[in-house]
């Protein structure tokens, strides 16, 4: 198994490459969450079999169903968070306010 990424001290991203990525939202009801990810790498798998085929429409049809996933999971879209701070998901870290702040693994 891998490492666990590196998280922000909030627990808001994951640092992969000095990249931060948005976290699911750890309110979501566990079997929810399950379904979602389910459904999420359903269609990452809906994705590499349109693109070995060639199938352009398939691929991007499979693709709006990786980000509606992301969307429902808190990923992409609306923050989760209700406290105003903004949106640093797919920054770099030395660009944000988390640069040099201690991160803890996951």
């Amino acid at each position: 198994m891998s490492d666990p990424a590196e998280k922000t001290p909030d627990g808001r991203y994951i640092i992969v490459r000095g990249r931060l990525w948005r976290t699911s939202n750890p309110d979501l009801d566990p079997a929810e969450r399950e379904r979602l990810v389910g459904e999420l790498m359903d269609a990452r798998r809906a994705v590499g079999s349109a693109m070995k085929q060639g199938d352009k429409t398939a691929q991007k049809a499979a693709r709006s169903r990786v980000h509606a996933a992301k969307v429902a999971l808190g990923e992409r879209g609306p923050v989760w968070w209700d406290d105003g701070a903004p949106d640093y998901n797919r920054h770099l870290l030395k660009n944000t306010p988390y640069a040099g702040a201690d991160t803890k693994d996951g």
